[in-house]
């Protein structure tokens, strides 16, 4: 039985076999080569999205950083400390409204 099986399989090795199938082991080394290829672009865009999701989060925590300093330094008190060493003072009487009456042009 070996004798047959190592006789089959010198027959299905031999010469004009493997040049038959030349292509097709072109064909499947090409898909090889596609497939090994693939993985690699998955990977490198998985670790694409995660930079950006990194960077993303970080922007949003300046975002909320910067946004609260704002709060804080557009209170009144804090704007009236900022303008203090420029002389400038929260006024204590209301602003008063100028009203300009249009001239009358009369031809008489």
């Amino acid at each position: 039985m070996a004798i047959k099986l190592k006789h089959s399989l010198r027959r299905l090795m031999s010469y004009r076999w493997v040049t038959a199938n030349v292509p097709f082991f072109l064909f499947l080394s090409v898909l090889a080569i596609l497939y090994i290829a693939n993985g690699h672009i998955a990977d490198k865009t998985v670790r694409d999205i995660n930079t950006t999701a990194n960077e993303l989060k970080e922007l949003q925590y300046e975002y909320k950083t910067v946004k609260s300093d704002l709060m804080y330094k557009s209170r009144e008190a804090e704007m009236e400390k900022a303008t203090a060493p420029l002389g400038l003072k929260v006024s204590a009487e209301p602003p008063v409204h100028i009203v300009i009456e249009p001239k009358s042009t009369d031809n008489n």
